[in-house]
């Protein structure tokens, strides 16, 4: 069926360097999912936490309500269960402590009609570091119209 991307968290890549990415399933409850299917989504905030009991939860997701629903309607800053298997939670771990990194979420989209989300390691970006990257960015962008003359 291939990948329907739902939506992207563009400052990511912005505030973070990342490293490495990953790939979960996601627990929603049904009017979430009826509301990513239009498209509705907020990943601004979004990150992820490995808990004491070694789960992976999903914080800021945000998903509006269902325009449609009703009083079942699901909260919309519920905090969200990944569903990752042992051995890759405790090398995200051990990875995120050994090198004092972060989860940032990146992407949620539907593969094979289920809903995954993509988060990645990554370390925040101090301000010279963003400035070097917008630099790197023009030049990247005058290269490729052929207008680089420095």
């Amino acid at each position: 069926m291939g990948i329907k991307i739902i939506g992207t968290n563009k400052r990511a890549t912005f505030d973070y360097s990342l490293k490495e990415t990953f790939e979960a399933g996601i627990l929603l409850q049904g009017t979430e999912v009826k509301v990513l299917r239009e498209g509705k989504v907020s990943l601004a905030e979004a990150y992820v936490a490995i808990d004491s009991k070694g789960e992976v939860w999903a914080y800021n997701l945000l998903i509006p309500q269902y325009s449609f629903g009703n009083i079942n309607n699901h909260q919309e800053s519920r905090i969200k269960k990944l569903l990752l298997n042992r051995q890759e939670i405790t090398h995200i771990y051990h990875e995120m402590k050994t090198q004092q990194l972060s989860l940032i979420v990146t992407k949620i989209y539907f593969k094979d009609s289920k809903i995954k989300l993509e988060f990645a390691l990554g370390k925040g970006k101090k301000l010279h570091d963003k400035r070097e990257s917008d630099k790197e960015k023009d030049v990247k962008r005058k290269l490729q119209r052929g207008s680089y003359d420095e």
